[in-house]
């Protein structure tokens, strides 16, 4: 690892920003009480909530992730900041793909699942100049970064 990669990490060896724990508990709470109102707009991105199972606790978990609408889909994308290793709200759909989403005020389930190679190499460019941050973690990362389509289940 080099010098420069080992300053970027925490001491949990992850590349979140510090805080980022109690950041983003606080921007799930803000979202579920507005309704989107706050929160659905972190910056440039956009953001929804994904609630997934635990793998081992089968406990509710949600995470705040960018989505992105792409030919009437919604897609996220599992990076991780860059780690090496896939966020546990991606390895949790191993278990269970079925999720719950919340997309400003709309809410549905969906079935999770990552897309294609041949589909990620047509997605991949489009999802990075929307979001450019998705190629330095891309460029950090020695695992491929999945992209994950949500499908509404009717």
């Amino acid at each position: 690892m080099r010098a420069d990669e080992r300053q970027r990490r925490n001491d949990n060896g992850s590349r979140a920003p510090r805080g980022s724990r109690i950041f983003l508990r606080t921007h799930v709470r803000l979202y579920r009480a507005t309704g989107g109102i706050l929160g659905h707009w972190l910056g440039r991105q956009r953001c929804l909530l994904l609630t997934t199972t635990g793998r081992k606790t089968g406990q509710s978990h949600t995470q705040p992730l960018s989505y992105f609408r792409l030919d009437g889909r919604v897609y996220v994308v599992a990076s991780n900041w860059g780690s090496d290793h896939p966020p546990a709200w991606y390895l949790n759909l191993g278990a269970q793909p079925r999720v719950a989403v919340q997309l400003s005020r709309a809410r549905w389930d969906a079935l999770a699942s990552s897309v294609t190679p041949e589909e990620r190499a047509r997605l991949w460019p489009r999802l990075v100049a929307r979001n450019p941050l998705f190629a330095r973690y891309q460029q950090a990362s020695a695992r491929e970064i999945p992209v994950v389509l949500l499908r509404p289940i009717p």
